[in-house]
């Protein structure tokens, strides 16, 4: 599915890969419903050794079909930019954002069960903002400002907003997202600059000839 020898994948094909790994995310939510799974146990309870395998696997399960229905499209929009826009990097920032999110809230979370893909999401959408600001090529800058108008509100939702939401997810979520872009932000290719003939003339203009060279002199003097 990717461009051969490049590892690039075209937006449709972003976009594909994004929502099948949403749809696995529906299909362990029906199957928690369906046969009566305590999902729960999976999330990340803070400060419990017992429960340090919830840094993994917390991303995978939600508290409701509405919980995860509110984080489907984000993780679809964000996660096809990923894929299409970074293709070297990909693999690194998904991990850093899942685990920093998950590591931050095991040491530093409040006393509950966390659970939800929200801060991986979170992660993604600081990761685009703040490597678009160190690239500032047009393919990252594009996809920078369809996420922050789809999803700019995520800067505010670090912090504490409403009790049964996990900000300490979040934060920890952007904060590893804007730890890849410092660490990795670089190692992908930018576009190439598409060139014209005529930019890579020295021929004069045949109506102005060297009229712009005079007045460039002129305004020196």
């Amino acid at each position: 599915m990717t461009t051969p020898g490049t590892g690039h994948y075209s937006m449709q094909q972003a976009v594909t890969v994004s929502t099948l790994a949403v749809m696995l995310l529906w299909v362990i939510q029906s199957a928690g419903v369906l046969f009566s799974l305590p999902l729960g146990l999976l999330g990340i309870v803070p400060g419990e050794v017992s429960r340090l395998y919830g840094i993994v696997t917390a991303p995978l399960v939600h508290s409701g079909y509405e919980h995860l229905f509110n984080n489907t499209l984000p993780l679809i929009v964000l996660g096809s930019a990923l894929l299409y826009g970074y293709p070297r990097t990909r693999g690194k920032v998904l991990l850093m954002a899942w685990l920093c999110s998950g590591a931050g809230v095991w040491l530093f979370g409040r006393a509950s069960t966390h659970l939800g893909a929200s801060g991986v999401a979170h992660g993604l959408f600081f990761y685009l903002f703040v490597v678009a600001i160190m690239r500032r090529d047009t393919r990252s800058v594009g996809l920078m400002m369809i996420a922050f108008f789809m999803y700019g509100t995520m800067i505010l939702t670090i912090f504490p907003t409403e009790p049964g939401i996990s900000y300490e997810a979040h934060f920890f979520g952007g904060l590893g997202g804007l730890l890849a872009a410092l660490l990795f932000g670089r190692q992908d290719p930018k576009p190439l600059v598409k060139r014209y003939a005529w930019e890579d003339t020295d021929e004069e203009d045949p109506v102005i000839g060297d009229l712009w060279r005079t007045s460039d002199d002129h305004s020196e003097k």
